[in-house]
């Protein structure tokens, strides 16, 4: 049931997710909490891979899922790449609180190079 919805929704899906990232980066400094333990193990900088990843394994979802040329799936990687990049030079200059960092555009960055590495994977474990 859960697979036949990824696969049916799948751009919806990744389009939502980066809408849910756009939210969590844009949300004001003074309402994310600092936890000091979870900063020494960089916590922080996993949160942004994982997200990113999830954001181009919906992608790589949605170009198989609608049988597209899987080229588009290093367009999906290259905007996701971008969109972590913009998302952090508005941290900067246009979200309240707010500060970009350049070791997250790394981990967004890592975390959408995992997932295009993986990406025969998660098709595999969609489109069993």
């Amino acid at each position: 049931m859960v697979i036949s919805l990824l696969k049916k929704y799948s751009y919806t899906l990744a389009i939502l997710w980066a809408l849910v990232i756009f939210g969590l980066c844009s949300m004001p400094g003074k309402l994310i909490p600092t936890i000091s333990w979870l900063e020494l193990l960089s916590f922080d900088k996993w949160v942004h891979a994982g997200v990113f990843f999830v954001l181009v394994c919906l992608f790589v979802v949605a170009v198989s899922a609608h049988q597209q040329n899987k080229n588009l799936i290093y367009v999906y990687f290259l905007l996701a790449v971008l969109y972590g990049g913009a998302l952090e030079v508005m941290q900067a200059t246009v979200f309240s609180d707010r500060s970009a960092d350049w070791l997250d555009m790394i981990a967004n960055s890592f975390g959408c190079l995992m997932a295009l590495l993986l990406k025969n994977k998660t098709a595999g474990l969609v489109f069993k």
